[in-house]
């Protein structure tokens, strides 16, 4: 089921404050950056952050429990962000401590003229 654009949109408000962020469109559903780094992913309207050392810590103190689900068949498990995806504060806290701790991306290959 493809996520629509204004749960997108949503997730976007209210993790406003974690750094510099964007969502982009691929296949139906969307990818989160923060600073530059894919912290999340929403598919099928439910948001997946990415598991790191530093985040795992950070989930486990929460008074709510958090989930660990795959965000489509055959991926790696993330945390599936449900009740606390309202609780701004907080999730504007894992998205910060995610991106710390996701290296920085490494930059593209000029693509090669053809001759």
């Amino acid at each position: 089921m493809a996520s629509d654009a204004h749960f997108a949109d949503y997730v976007l408000e209210q993790m406003h404050g974690a750094g510099s962020l964007e969502s982009r469109k691929m296949f139906g559903e969307y990818a989160i950056y923060c600073n530059q780094k894919v912290v999340a992913l929403i598919c099928g309207n439910q948001l997946f952050v990415k598991i790191t050392a530093q985040g795992q810590v950070f989930v486990d103190k929460a008074l709510e429990p958090v989930l660990l689900a795959p965000p489509y068949p055959s991926a790696k498990n993330s945390f599936l962000i449900q009740d606390q995806l309202d609780d701004r504060t907080w999730l504007v806290q894992l998205i910060r401590i995610t991106a710390d701790a996701l290296p920085v991306p490494k930059p593209k290959q000029p693509k090669a003229k053809k001759m």
